[in-house]
């Protein structure tokens, strides 16, 4: 059985108790569940702070730690999407209360009362998932401070426009591996858009090529709003049936291109053709 290293936690010398039976290892541990505490938390092939991001995990997300270094840092896997890395043990806490709304604007600030004019706590992005507590006034109680109501959405909140969601990160800068509004690649948008109204993706552009909708004809016509385009190693979403929006590096940036131009650069520049156009 060929298993993805992304998706798998199993290392040389360690693995999941789960995978008994199915990799070879040393040794297995079970997992202990925790909660990611902070806005976001790079995830990272090798505990390093040099080494790039593979993906961010975002403020109370379930990590599931199968063991730790004496230079702080936790390897395990993320419940949401499944991927394997290392991030930072600070980053962590104990599971506590499950949480009931998550952050659905680009960004969003805990007060220590409810008003803005207080100076902010701490901040929390699209996608992050927080305990509320009680309501005061446009105010949502959380054990983090007050955050705006209306910035809040129910986590059994589901359907809606995906593509609404990813225009709204109009502009936040490209980072490989980056998930949420201070920085977001290709295929974190796709992902991270998705879930805001009930779809899970995975996190990888070729792991969403080979998962989400349903393919359709090569030839870029009669594409519609929601529509994925798929090159190799990236994915865009179509706005309309010809403007495209990804997070892409000739803008640096979350942006709108004619789909045409946007093949005819990204062929000029030795990255080849869409593979994929998939409809959801």
């Amino acid at each position: 059985m060929i298993m993805d290293k992304r998706l798998t936690p199993a290392r040389p010398d360690l693995a999941a108790d789960h995978l008994r039976g199915k990799v070879d290892a040393p040794r297995f541990a079970v997992g202990e569940p925790q909660r990611i505490r902070v806005s976001s938390a790079a995830l990272r092939k090798e505990p390093r702070p040099d080494v790039p991001y593979q993906s961010e995990a975002l403020m109370g997300e379930v990590f599931t730690v199968y063991d730790r270094d004496e230079e702080g840092w936790a390897w395990g896997q993320l419940e949401r999407d499944g991927y394997v890395g290392w991030l930072a043990v600070d980053a962590l806490e104990d599971m506590g209360s499950a949480p009931t709304h998550r952050v659905a604007v680009p960004q969003a600030f805990f007060y220590p009362i409810p008003g803005f004019k207080a100076q902010p706590l701490e901040s929390a992005t699209l996608g992050a998932e927080v305990v509320v507590t009680r309501i005061e006034g446009k105010y949502a109680a959380t054990p983090k401070g007050f955050i705006a109501a209306r910035c809040l959405a129910p986590l059994s909140a589901s359907g809606g426009d995906f593509v609404a969601v990813a225009e709204s990160l109009t502009g936040a800068p490209y980072l490989w591996g980056g998930k949420t509004s201070r920085g977001i690649d290709c295929s974190g948008l796709v992902q991270l858009s998705l879930a805001q109204v009930g779809i899970a993706a995975l996190r990888d552009s070729d792991m969403q090529e080979n998962t989400l909708g349903h393919q359709l004809p090569q030839a870029p016509t009669g594409l519609q709003r929601g529509d994925l385009v798929f090159w190799k190693g990236h994915v865009g979403i179509m706005r309309d049936a010809q403007i495209l929006l990804h997070a892409n590096v000739f803008a640096m940036a979350v942006a709108s291109e004619n789909l045409a131009e946007a093949i005819e650069r990204i062929a000029a520049q030795g990255e080849g053709m869409p593979t994929a156009y998939k409809r959801l």
